[in-house]
């Protein structure tokens, strides 16, 4: 059926009234357009325009935790570390033998003025503002060498807190030397541009023939405890048995440590990379300095231990020639390089960077802390990570005044430095909670450490030490450290435990011969009236026979107790 076409609208009649017209369609609105945005707060021009520089001081104003500064316990211990760290590494490589002053105050409530002084070198009136108003300045960064700081914040960054929190300046006394003018030097940092704000410089009368002096008034708090400034300072005169310290708290008698040796530790050496455990990055970077030299010079210029001979061996064995412009090497060779490099034998980095304690002054470290105790040191031959040398070192004292039924106390050091914090972030502690004590005739509860009248002493000494922060209150747990720290430990435990069981088999042989020697007179009193023999005969005769049933043992006796003051003290291990 056809479909019908809609009427038409009929007209109007003659004569009515207008229709209305007929509402007009109401329109939907405009579909939302798909590209719609919120309006833009800033425009890549405006951006640009706050963009700026970040001064290192700003960085670490904001970021003051990461050095050490994150409450006043923790501020007060860092600020007297840095500057006593200063102090051993200026006098040493100087040939002096140290002798250093602290000093702490209590201003007010919580605000506390530290000094250090030292007898060092001094320093020269230009270098002043630098090293202590400009945060990563320093000698050490670029060296590998063993020495205490090694990023050249610490003592401008206690100047740092020091101003933030008081408002008041460093100031800095120093001579170079006998018969020159002394240095008074007062100064702020300037965080925006990180440079020093010289105040005041004066030239004044100071009786030393050398030495600086550090002054800081800082808001603090003075506490106990394995974290506290005693602590810290009780184990550094441990770890440097050549330091001459006065220490005067602010709140007890002033503490002398007289030396407990009289001779420096030898010099360090500077040395060059070790190819062992180098990264890829670092090869890189090496090959595009060595300018005008070929891959084989670069090799033998920029590691030690890498004779020509070994350098060629290496490019035979990568594919590359050696006789290629070092900066021409493409990535795919230099990573081939870096392979044949981990592949060849090299000889063992020099010890000559490194300096280690030695297993002698380790004992005598420990008797000026813990007395009439059995003392044990080992220290291990070097050892690589990341191309740094480094070696450990481990001792024990166990006995004497140590308490009997407390958990032993770890003392871990890097570089001759306590470090106080963060125990169970470091390295060391994870390896002696790794050690199973029990083998070396201690208790130990699960996954703790022995209970027992014990000290234990780690020493990590490196060229560069792997701090998990710049804090440097722990070390990185890289595998080539945590194996060597195990292998020191488990010498020392194997060390103890010979020589409790030889305590016990002595005890047990003077119980034995103890029991004999009682009954004797009552044997040779009842035998002589038997026999009518002279009674000191027959007691004479089973004194003699006793011998072939008990072992006569001397017990180990402990260590002498620490010579007095005045005494001389030892001269240095000439194999440390």
């Amino acid at each position: 059926m056809a479909k019908q076409a809609p009427k038409a609208a009929a007209a109007p009649e003659q004569g009515s009234l207008p229709l209305a017209p007929p509402p007009a369609p109401v329109s939907a609105p405009p579909p939302a357009s798909t590209d719609a945005r919120p309006a833009r707060r800033a425009t890549a021009e405006s951006m640009a325009q706050k963009q700026r520089e970040i001064s290192v001081s700003e960085f670490f104003t904001k970021n003051r935790h990461l050095l050490g500064f994150d409450n006043p316990a923790k501020a007060l211990l860092t600020t007297v570390k840095e500057a006593v760290d200063n102090a051993l590494d200026a006098c040493e490589e100087a040939g002096i033998l140290p002798t250093l002053v602290v000093e702490i105050a209590e201003v007010s409530e919580n605000r506390y003025r530290v000094a250090i002084e030292d007898n060092g070198p001094g320093i020269v009136k230009e270098q002043i503002p630098k090293i202590f108003a400009k945060l990563l300045y320093g000698s050490k960064f670029h060296r590998l060498k063993q020495s205490r700081g090694q990023q050249g914040i610490g003592i401008s960054a206690a100047g740092l807190y020091a101003m933030l929190t008081t408002g008041k300046p460093l100031v800095i006394t120093s001579k170079t030397g006998q018969g020159r003018v002394a240095r008074r030097v007062v100064l702020r940092i300037d965080t925006r541009k990180n440079q020093p704000d010289v105040l005041e410089d004066t030239a004044v009368e100071w009786e030393k023939d050398h030495g600086t002096r550090v002054e800081l008034e800082l808001t603090g708090s003075y506490r106990g405890g394995r974290t506290g400034v005693d602590a810290y300072l009780e184990q550094t005169v441990v770890a440097n048995p050549h330091l001459e310290l006065l220490y005067l708290p602010p709140k007890s008698e002033a503490r002398s440590y007289p030396r407990a040796a009289n001779e420096l530790p030898r010099e360090a050496q500077e040395i060059k990379p070790h190819p062992a455990g180098v990264e890829l990055g670092m090869l890189l970077h090496m090959l595009q300095d060595a300018r005008g030299m070929t891959v084989k010079q670069a090799l033998v210029d920029g590691f030690s231990r890498v004779s020509p001979a070994l350098a060629e061996q290496v490019c035979v064995k990568a594919g590359v020639r050696g006789t290629i412009k070092a900066p021409d090497l493409t990535g795919e060779d230099a990573e081939r390089l870096h392979k044949a490099l981990g592949e060849v034998k090299v000889l063992a980095p020099s010890a000559s960077c490194v300096v280690p304690i030695g297993e002698a002054l380790i004992v005598e470290g420990l008797k000026r802390r813990f007395h009439g105790a059995m003392y044990f040191s080992t220290t291990r031959p070097p050892a690589v990570y990341r191309g740094n040398p480094f070696v450990v070192e481990c001792g024990i004292a166990y006995g004497g005044d140590l308490p009997l039924d407390e958990s032993a106390e770890v003392m871990r050091f890097a570089n001759r430095v306590p470090l106080q914090y963060q125990p169970r972030a470091c390295a060391i502690s994870e390896s002696v909670y790794e050690i199973n004590w029990k083998n070396y005739e201690l208790q130990q509860p699960r996954g703790g450490l022995p209970v027992a009248p014990m000290a234990i002493f780690v020493h990590l000494a490196s060229v560069w030490v792997p701090f998990t922060s710049e804090a440097k209150e722990a070390v990185a747990h890289y595998p080539e450290l945590l194996a060597e720290i195990k292998l020191a430990l488990q010498e020392c435990g194997r060390k103890l435990a010979a020589s409790l069981r030889a305590r016990d088999r002595a005890e047990s042989e003077a119980k034995r011969r103890s029991i004999f020697e009682r009954y004797i007179p009552e044997l040779g009193a009842s035998l002589s009236k038997i026999t009518g023999d002279d009674r000191e005969k027959i007691e004479l005769a089973f004194h003699r026979t006793m011998t072939n049933f008990v072992k006569v043992i001397e017990l180990p006796a402990p260590a002498a107790a620490a010579p007095p003051d005045d005494a001389d003290p030892p001269a240095a291990d000439a194999s440390a």
